[in-house]
């Protein structure tokens, strides 16, 4: 079952972009693009455009920002956040078709959404037909098989993670990320780790947002409403007893074009 970004994950992205997490990330990702005044960039699943106006601020006035997302409600999210800046423009295209000219792109970044394309590769084809030659490449996506809840009884607590990677096309992409980056004459591919771990959750927490999502989807894939109750009542106990724990594993992957 694919993902509709037009309802909870739409909404996930977007608060998970606002909380800790998605400020660290996006720290990431600036410092490593090495951004030019004049430089034109492409942000491919932008999502609400959190990461845009950063990208807009760095290139300058000079500089044009392209933001692509295959949903119109992020688009329309992004057009909203993006408003004061001419030098951003926004593309509602699927990621394997851009319409851009080849070689315009100094620099390509895209954040957890190459893993939600079934067929990743055509994206990747795209994205290094845009870049011009020396061209920077960033891509954060989540090892989903290292991300989970703790504190829950292990059985249930399985089986709610279990329903969950049915929300995802690719669920360990930075492990492929390298060698199809080397096929395509990427250079100097680099991994670094954006790992977190919550064990107290608050109102910003990106903990909270996930459980909600999980459970939620966990419905959709035939679990039942009880025992997605009984998990996240588990969950609540066991921070109040001082041994919940909430794990995620973002990887930072870059690359030159040679």
């Amino acid at each position: 079952m694919g993902v509709d970004f037009d309802s909870d994950l739409g909404k996930l992205q977007r608060l998970m972009a606002e909380s800790i997490a998605g400020t660290t990330r996006r720290n990431a990702i600036l410092s490593e693009l090495q951004i030019q005044s004049g430089d034109t960039i492409i942000d491919v699943g932008c999502g609400a455009g959190h990461l845009l106006t950063h990208l807009a601020k760095a290139v300058g006035s000079n500089g044009t920002i392209y933001g692509l997302d295959p949903s119109k409600a992020q688009v329309d999210q992004a057009n909203l956040r993006c408003a004061e800046f001419e030098n951003i423009k926004l593309i509602e295209r699927n990621a394997d078709n851009s319409q851009l000219q080849s070689d315009c792109c100094h620099s390509a970044t895209s954040t957890q959404a190459l893993e939600y394309i079934p067929d990743v590769d055509p994206a990747l084809d795209e994205i290094t037909r845009i870049l011009k030659p020396g061209g920077a490449f960033v891509n954060v996506s989540i090892l989903w098989d290292h991300f989970k809840f703790y504190g829950a009884e292990e059985k249930l607590n399985e089986k709610i993670h279990d329903s969950f990677k049915a929300h995802c096309s690719h669920q360990m992409l930075p492990m492929d990320l390298p060698g199809k980056l080397d096929r395509r004459g990427f250079k100097n591919v680099k991994d670094k780790s954006l790992a977190f771990v919550i064990t107290r959750r608050d109102g910003n927490s990106p903990a909270r947002y996930t459980e909600d999502v999980m459970a939620n989807f966990a419905l959709t894939q035939g679990i039942s409403a009880e025992e997605i109750s009984d998990w996240k009542r588990q969950l609540e106990q066991a921070e109040q007893e001082g041994r919940f724990g909430f794990t995620s594993f973002p990887v930072m992957t870059s690359a030159y074009l040679g």
